[in-house]
C-alpha cells in the first residue's frame, strides 16, 4: 500500500489517514484508506480575490477513474468523462459540511478535489472523502474552523452499524450519513425504511458519539504535520458604511420585508438599495464608489430584519407564526395521456409532477466502479427553470443541485413502492418546478406521491415532506442564547436563517433527510425540537393530500402499458432469445410489444403491451416458441425443407418435423415439388415421436380432423391430383397405360423372315445394342431401370432419383 511521511490510524474503524510525501504543492493533502478502498485529497486556496466577485467560491470535485477497480471504460471514448451522479452527490455531501466552517466574509477560492486511487467493491468511499477533505483542510494553511468527523450508520438486525458495507446496506433498516464537530451536528443526509422518530434521534446520538475517534486522529495528524495558517483579508461591509445605510433606510427596510408576496418584498428591497447607492455615490464619488459594499450592508441589513422580528416578535415575513404551513393545494390527473400527474402548491413553491411507467428493461445502468447496486428501476428527476424565481439565465442541463434535490425526493419515496416482483415496472417520476419560494425538493416528494397514486402504482403508504428552519441570537462566545425553530421556511428564511432541516416520511416513520447548516454547529436539543416539529407538519400535510386521493388508482392510464407475466423453462430462454437476438426482436415487431427476461436465469418473462391484442399475439408468440410438438395436437405449419421422400415442416419456432410423401395427400403424389414449395403453409399432424425425438408428421390426418379439410396448400394439391389422373388417361393407376387389359393375342402364323422388312442395317450397330438406352419396363410402375437390375430394382416412393429419368418414363 502507499505510504507517507505522517500517518494516523483510527483502530476502531481500520481507517488511516497519511500526508507529507504525495501533492505537496496543494495548500494540503492526505490519503485515506480503509480496506483497500483509498483516495487521495487535496485542498487550495487563491492567493486574491477575483475583480468583481461577491460570493464565496468553495468547489468540491469528486472523481472515480475506472482504473481504480481495473476496468476499462465502456463505448468509444476510453477517457471518463462528465461526472455521474453519484460523483456529484459525494461532492455535495463533502461541500456542506466545510461551507459553514470557513470565517465569515473570507471570500478566497477554495477548491478541495478527491481522486479514488483503489476500492475493494465493498467500502463506499464518499464518507472517506468527508474526512479526507476536513484533514486535508485541517493540515493546509488555509483558515478554516474544522475538523469534522463523517461515519454512515446502518441498522441491521435492530442494531447500528458504522460504515457497514455494501453487503450489509442490503439488510439496513437505514442509511445515515452523519457529519459532526466535537459537540454538535452539522449535517446529516440520508434514507430510511419508516424508522419512528425516537429511533432515528437514537441513530443520530449514536453516531456523534462515534464520530470522535476520527476528530481526535485528524488533531493528532495536524500535530506531527500542518502548516502555519495564512492571514487573507476579509470580505466584509465596513462599520461606517453599515450605519450609513442604517440611517437611510430607518424602519422601511423592516416594512418591505414584511409585505405580502416575494416578487414585492424584493422590489421594495431593490427601491432601498439604489437609494443607499445613490447616496454613497454622492458622498465617495465616482472613482472612490465601491459597488460591493452596498450589497454586503443589505446582507447584513436584511438578515437582522428577517430575524429580529421572528426573535422579538414571533411574526415571520410573511405574516405566519413559526409553527404555521402555507396555504395547500393539492390535484391529481391534470395532464391528458401522460400515465400519472399531479400539482402540488404550498404559498408560492408549486411543482407539476409526471409518472411514467416503462418496462423492466428500461432500468437505468449504472457503472458500479465502487461497487453496490449496478441498477435502478425507480427514477426521480427535479428540473429547476429559471422563469420559476422570475428570473432569466444560462439555459442548461441539470446542475448539481438539481441533482441533489431529485436524489433527495427519490430515497425519501422509494421504501413505499411496491417490490419489482409484484410490480415489475420501472417508474420515472419527473418534477417541473414551475414556482420557488423554498422547499421545492419537499413539494416534489409530496407531488410525487400523488403523481405515483394517479398512475395506479400501489404504493405501501403516502410520504409527505417539510423543511424547519432556525434562527438563533448568541453571546459574545458564540453560545446560542435564544433560538426559534421555524416551520415551511420560504427562500429568504433559508437564505438569512441557520438552518434548513428537511425531513420526509409516513405516519409510521421517516424515510428520507437532510440538514444543511448555517452555522458552526447544532445542539442535540433543538435538533430534537426540529424532528418533532417535522413530524407534526408531515402528520397535517398528509391529511390534505388524502383529501385529494387517498389511496392509488386501482385502474391505470390506457396509455400506460399493461403487463404479463409467464413463466418458461429456463432451457428455453435460449429459444426465446434467437440467434443474436433475432426471435425476441421478432416477437416485438410483430406483436407491437415489449418483452423482458429476467437476468437471473429463473425463465420469468414480462410482456409489457399497450393493448390487449398486442398482449395476446405476444403471448401466443412466446408460447409457440417455447412449446414443444406434443402427439395428436395440429398445427399450422411451414415447409423448410423437400426432399423426394417428403418435406420438413416447421410447426413451432426452431422445431420441425418430417411429413413422408405417402402423408401429403390422398392420392399417390410423384414429386413432393407438384403439391408444396418451401415456404408454403399447411395443417399437420403429429402422429408420432420417436425415441430420438424424431417428429412424425400427416397432413392427411391433420385434415380429416379439421371441419373444412382445408388449409393453403389444398388448391395445388388439387391441380396435382387432377393432373395426375389426366395422365393415366382416366384409367387410373392399376392400368396398364398403352394397352390395357389387351386380352388373348390371336393367332398370327408364320411370320416369315423379317430381314427384308427391315431394310439395311447399319454398320457396326445391332439391334440388340441398347447398352446406351434404358430398357422399358413392363409392370404397372412405368419406373425406369438400367440394363442390370434384377426384376427391375426397388420402387422408389415419388418416383426415381433423377429428372433425366422421370422425364423417359412418359416416352411412348
Amino acid at each position: 500500500m502507499l505510504k507517507q511521511k505522517h500517518s494516523v490510524t483510527v483502530e476502531e474503524y481500520g481507517i488511516t489517514i497519511e500526508t507529507g510525501s504525495i501533492a505537496k504543492q496543494a495548500s494540503g493533502a492526505v490519503t485515506i484508506c480503509l480496506g483497500e478502498t483509498m483516495l487521495l485529497v487535496a485542498a487550495t486556496a487563491a492567493a486574491s480575490i477575483r475583480e468583481g466577485q461577491d460570493f464565496f467560491p468553495l468547489q468540491v470535485d469528486y472523481r472515480e477513474k475506472f482504473s481504480a477497480a481495473g476496468r476499462m471504460p465502456g463505448g468509444f471514448f476510453k477517457r471518463e468523462g462528465r461526472p455521474s451522479e453519484k460523483e456529484i452527490l459525494t461532492c455535495r455531501l463533502t461541500d456542506r459540511p466545510l461551507r459553514s466552517l470557513f470565517p465569515k466574509g473570507f471570500m478566497n477560492e477554495v477548491q478541495v478535489q478527491g481522486l479514488l486511487l483503489t476500492t475493494d467493491l465493498q467500502n463506499e468511499p464518499d464518507i472517506l472523502m468527508i474526512n479526507g477533505a476536513s484533514a486535508a483542510l485541517l493540515c493546509s494553511d488555509i483558515p478554516w474552523n474544522g475538523p469534522v468527523g463523517a461515519i454512515r450508520v446502518g441498522l441491521v438486525d435492530d442494531e447500528f452499524v458504522v460504515n457497514p458495507t455494501h453487503e450489509q446496506m442490503f439488510d439496513s433498516e437505514l442509511d445515515l450519513i452523519y457529519v459532526g464537530s466535537e459537540t454538535e451536528m452539522i449535517m446529516i443526509e440520508g434514507s430510511a425504511e419508516e424508522v419512528p422518530d425516537d429511533k432515528f434521534v437514537e441513530a443520530l446520538e449514536f453516531a456523534q458519539n462515534a464520530i470522535q475517534p476520527i476528530i481526535a486522529a485528524q488533531r493528532k495528524l495536524a500535530a506531527a504535520y500542518s502548516k502555519e495558517k495564512k492571514t487573507f483579508e476579509l470580505f466584509q461591509p465596513t462599520p461606517e458604511n453599515l450605519e450609513f445605510a442604517r440611517k437611510i433606510v430607518g424602519d422601511r427596510l423592516r416594512d418591505a420585508v414584511s409585505l405580502d408576496t416575494k416578487a414585492d418584498r424584493q422590489a421594495a428591497v431593490d427601491v432601498l438599495k439604489d437609494e443607499v447607492k445613490e447616496k454613497m455615490i454622492e458622498r465617495d464619488g465616482e472613482e472612490d464608489f465601491d459597488a460591493n459594499q452596498v450589497m454586503l450592508v443589505f446582507e447584513v441589513l436584511q438578515e437582522a430584519a428577517y430575524r429580529e422580528s421572528i426573535l422579538k416578535t414571533g411574526k415571520r415575513a410573511d405574516g405566519r407564526s413559526p409553527t404555521d404551513l402555507r396555504d395547500i393545494e393539492c390535484q391529481v390527473g391534470i395532464l391528458p395521456r401522460v400515465h400519472g400527474s399531479a400539482l402540488f402548491q404550498r404559498g408560492e413553491t408549486q411543482s407539476i409532477v409526471l409518472t411514467t411507467l416503462g418496462a423492466s428493461g428500461d432500468v437505468q445502468s449504472m457503472d458500479g466502479i465502487t461497487g453496490g447496486p449496478k441498477e435502478k428501476s425507480f427514477l426521480l428527476h427535479y428540473n429547476f427553470p429559471n422563469y420559476s424565481v422570475g428570473e432569466t439565465g444560462r439555459i442548461m442541463g441539470p446542475g448539481r443541485r438539481e441533482i441533489g434535490h431529485g436524489a433527495l425526493a427519490e430515497r425519501s419515496i422509494l421504501p413505499v413502492l411496491p417490490p419489482e416482483d409484484e410490480f415489475p415496472y420501472t417508474i420515472r417520476v419527473v418534477s417541473e418546478i414551475t414556482e420557488s419560494n423554498g422547499s421545492t425538493s419537499m413539494a416534489s416528494v409530496c407531488g410525487g406521491c400523488l403523481s405515483l397514486m394517479d398512475a395506479g402504482v400501489p404504493i405501501s403508504d403516502m410520504v409527505a415532506g417539510i423543511s424547519c428552519g432556525l434562527v438563533t441570537e448568541t453571546d459574545d462566545k458564540g453560545k446560542i442564547t435564544k433560538h426559534v425553530v421555524l416551520s415551511d421556511i420560504i427562500g429568504a428564511e433559508d437564505h438569512f436563517g441557520d438552518m434548513d432541516f428537511k425531513i420526509c416520511g409516513t405516519r409510521n416513520g421517516i424515510t428520507g433527510y437532510q440538514l444543511d447548516l448555517k452555522i458552526g454547529g447544532l445542539p442535540f436539543e433543538i435538533a430534537k425540537e426540529a424532528i418533532q416539529r417535522n413530524k407534526e407538519l408531515r402528520e397535517e400535510i398528509l391529511t390534505i393530500m388524502r383529501e385529494t386521493i387517498d389511496t392509488p388508482r386501482t385502474e391505470m392510464s390506457p396509455y400506460a402499458p399493461r403487463i404479463h407475466t409467464m413463466q418458461i423453462e429456463p432451457d428455453k430462454i435460449g429459444a426465446l432469445i434467437g440467434p443474436g437476438g433475432k426471435t425476441i426482436r421478432r416477437i416485438c415487431e410483430v406483436s407491437g410489444a415489449q418483452i423482458d427476461i429476467n437476468e437471473d436465469n429463473s425463465g420469468r418473462v414480462n410482456v409489457y403491451a399497450t393493448s390487449g391484442e398486442s398482449m395476446q399475439r405476444a403471448i401466443e408468440e412466446i408460447d409457440m416458441v417455447c412449446a414443444d410438438i406434443e402427439e395428436g395436437k395440429l398445427y399450422l405449419g411451414t415447409v423448410r425443407g423437400i426432399k423426394e421422400f417428403g418435406c420438413f415442416v416447421e410447426c413451432l419456432p426452431g422445431k420441425e418435423g418430417l411429413v413422408h410423401v405417402s402423408e401429403l395427400a390422398d392420392f399417390r403424389v410423384n414429386r413432393v415439388e407438384d403439391v408444396c414449395s418451401l415456404g408454403d403453409q399447411m395443417w399437420v399432424k403429429c402422429v408420432g415421436i420417436d425415441d430420438k425425438g424424431r417428429v412424425r408428421l400427416s397432413r392427411t390426418a391433420a385434415l380429416a380432423d379439421r371441419e373444412d379439410g382445408a388449409d393453403p396448400i389444398s388448391e395445388k394439391v388439387a391441380a396435382a391430383k387432377e393432373k395426375a389422373g389426366s395422365d393415366d388417361g382416366g384409367r387410373g393407376r392399376g392400368d396398364r397405360g398403352r394397352g390395357g387389359d389387351r386380352g388373348d393375342r390371336r393367332e398370327r402364323g408364320d411370320r416369315g423372315d423379317r430381314g427384308d422388312r427391315r431394310g439395311p442395317r447399319r454398320e457396326g450397330r445391332r439391334r440388340g445394342d441398347r447398352d446406351d438406352r434404358p430398357r422399358r419396363r413392363r409392370d404397372d410402375d412405368r419406373g425406369l431401370r438400367r440394363e442390370g437390375d434384377e426384376g427391375g430394382g426397388e420402387r422408389r416412393e415419388g418416383g426415381s432419383e433423377g429428372s433425366e429419368s422421370q422425364s423417359s418414363g412418359d416416352e411412348s
